[in-house]
C-alpha cells in the first residue's frame, strides 16, 4: 500500500499492525478541552477546543465507503439434488469496509462537527485506491451533503433523559469533536430477505404468520392452499426483525473506531441522543423541533389497533409513527424507503426491487461488472448459470408485503422502515494530560506521537 504523497500520518496509520491497535484499544471519553467533575478526580482543561482536520476527518469518512467489489462466491445448485438454486441475492456488488447481509449496504451515515451536520453520500468506488491526502480529501468534500447550519443537538437545558443518557450528557457532542451517526434502511432489503427466504426447497418454505393479528395467514392462504408453502412450518412476521440488517451499522462502527485509535485520536461508541429525537418524530418535535427532518409516517388509527399494538385511542396514533425518507435541502431524496410513500403501493415497491436487481442498470444486469470481478469468462458464466427468482417467489411476495401494509397501515409493521441503533461514535483529540495524571496506561504511542505526525 503506497501513498500519492508523503503525508507522515497516514505514513503511520498504513504501518501501524492492526492486533496492536486491538489489543490496546480503550474508550477515551474526554476530549481537548473538556473538564470532568469527579470529585476528587476533577479536571479543568486549560486548552480549546481541536477540532478534526480536513484529512483527518476524510480518513474516517473513507471507513464508512465502498472498497471495490464483492464476489458471488456461493453454489449455484443443491449438492443433494442438482436442482438449481437461488444464486443471486445481493441487492448490490460493492464492497464495503463491512459486510452485510446479501450485501444490501443499507447504512447511511451522519457526521456531525463544528461547522454542521452532513449526510454521506455514498460514492462509487475510487479508481484507485485513495490513500493519498488529495484524494481522500476530496471525496469528502464530495461525499457531504449539508443538512443543517449547525451541529445536530438539543438546547443544552434539554439534555437530560430522554434525549441524552446518563453521564453521556456531560461528554458527548461537544464542540471540537466530529460524530458519526448511522441510521440503517432496512426496507429494501426486508423486501429481498422475505424473497430469498421463499427460495427454500419443496417443503422448507414457511407459512407467514401474523403474531400481532391473532396468528393469522401473512396474505398467504393461497400459497398454502396450492403447497407453495408448508402450512406446518410457521413463521411469525415478529420473528423476522430487522431481517439482521442493523448488523452493518454494528461492524461499521467498529472499524471506525479501530481506525480512529491507529491514528491516536480518542474514540467513543455511545448512547446517540434519542433516536427518535434526533430524526424528527412527532412525538417529540414539539419540544426538541425537527431535528435531522425526516419524514415520518403516522398509521391511521382503528379499533383493531388496540388489541394488534396496544394504542388505546386515535390521540396515541404518533406511537406507531416512523421514518420513511430524508429529503436535503435542494429537494434531492437522500434517503427513499421502499415503501409508500416512496410507491404508491407494496407491490410498486416489490416491483422495484427487482428491477433495481435485475432491470435495466440492475445490479445483475451489468456484465462490466462481473468481468471485473472474474477472471476469463467466468463472469458471464455466472450471470448465465445462477438463477434468479422464481415468479411465485416474487408474486408471494407481493402478497405477503400488501397484507402487512393493508392490516397495520405501514410497511414494515414489526420494525421500521429505517432503523436506527442508538449509538454513534464520537472522536476527538484527547485531553492527554487528563489520561496522564490519572490513569497508568491512559495513552498509546499512537495517541502520544498524533500532533507530530498529523497537525503538521
Amino acid at each position: 500500500m503506497t501513498t500519492a504523497d508523503d503525508h507522515p500520518g497516514l505514513r503511520d496509520l498504513f504501518a501501524r499492525p492492526l492486533l496492536e491497535t486491538i489489543w490496546h484499544r480503550r474508550t477515551h471519553r474526554v476530549s481537548r478541552g473538556a473538564s470532568v467533575p469527579a470529585g476528587s478526580m476533577s479536571y479543568r482543561s486549560t486548552h480549546t477546543q481541536q477540532p478534526l482536520s480536513e484529512l483527518e476527518e476524510a480518513v474516517l469518512i473513507a471507513l464508512t465507503g465502498s472498497t471495490g467489489l464483492t464476489m458471488p462466491d456461493r453454489p449455484f445448485e443443491d449438492p443433494r439434488n442438482g436442482k438449481p438454486i437461488m444464486a443471486k441475492p445481493n441487492m448490490t456488488m460493492t464492497g464495503r469496509t463491512a459486510g452485510s447481509p446479501d450485501n444490501a449496504q443499507g447504512t447511511h451515515f451522519f457526521l456531525i462537527n463544528d461547522s454542521g451536520t452532513y449526510f454521506l453520500r455514498k460514492l462509487p468506488p475510487a479508481p484507485h485506491e485513495p490513500f493519498d491526502a488529495g484524494t481522500l480529501v476530496a471525496r469528502a468534500h464530495e461525499s457531504k451533503v449539508r443538512v443543517l447550519d449547525q451541529r445536530l443537538d438539543v438546547t443544552h437545558g434539554l439534555r437530560d433523559f430522554p434525549a441524552y443518557l446518563d453521564s453521556n450528557r456531560f461528554l458527548s457532542n461537544l464542540p471540537g469533536t466530529t460524530v458519526f451517526l448511522p441510521v440503517v434502511d432496512l426496507s429494501h432489503q426486508y423486501i429481498n430477505a422475505l424473497m430469498y427466504l421463499l427460495t427454500q426447497p419443496d417443503g422448507a418454505r414457511p407459512t407467514l404468520v401474523d403474531d400481532r393479528n391473532l396468528y393469522r395467514p401473512a396474505g398467504v392462504k393461497k400459497w398454502v392452499k396450492n403447497g407453495f408453502l408448508n402450512k406446518d412450518l410457521k413463521l411469525p412476521l415478529g420473528a423476522l426483525g430487522p431481517m439482521r440488517t442493523q448488523i452493518e451499522a454494528d461492524l461499521l462502527l467498529q472499524n471506525l473506531m479501530l481506525t480512529a485509535e491507529a491514528m491516536g485520536l480518542g474514540a467513543w461508541i455511545h448512547a446517540s441522543i434519542n433516536p427518535q429525537i434526533a430524526l424528527g418524530d412527532p412525538k417529540f418535535s414539539r419540544t426538541y423541533g425537527r431535528m435531522l427532518g425526516f419524514t415520518f409516517v403516522t398509521p391511521r388509527w382503528r379499533l383493531a389497533d388496540l388489541w394488534r399494538w396496544h394504542v388505546p385511542l386515535p390521540k396515541y396514533a404518533t406511537l406507531r409513527s416512523h421514518p420513511v425518507g430524508l429529503t436535503s435541502r435542494e429537494g434531492e431524496p437522500l434517503i427513499a424507503a421502499a415503501c409508500p410513500p416512496t410507491h404508491q403501493s407494496m407491490s410498486d415497491a416489490v416491483d422495484a426491487v427487482i428491477a433495481a436487481k435485475f432491470g435495466t442498470g440492475g445490479t445483475y444486469s451489468d456484465k462490466d461488472v462481473f468481468a471485473r470481478i472474474y477472471k476469463e469468462d467466468y463472469g458471464q458464466r455466472y450471470l448465465a448459470e445462477a438463477s434468479e427468482y422464481d415468479e411465485r417467489v416474487i408474486d408471494c411476495a407481493r402478497d405477503i408485503c400488501e397484507y402487512i401494509i393493508g392490516t397495520h397501515r405501514r410497511f414494515p409493521a414489526h420494525t421500521d422502515a429505517i432503523h436506527v441503533p442508538g449509538i454513534w461514535l464520537q472522536t476527538h483529540h484527547v485531553e492527554s494530560e487528563y489520561y496522564d495524571r490519572f490513569f497508568v496506561n491512559g495513552l498509546t504511542p499512537a495517541h502520544r506521537g498524533h500532533a507530530g505526525l498529523w497537525d503538521t
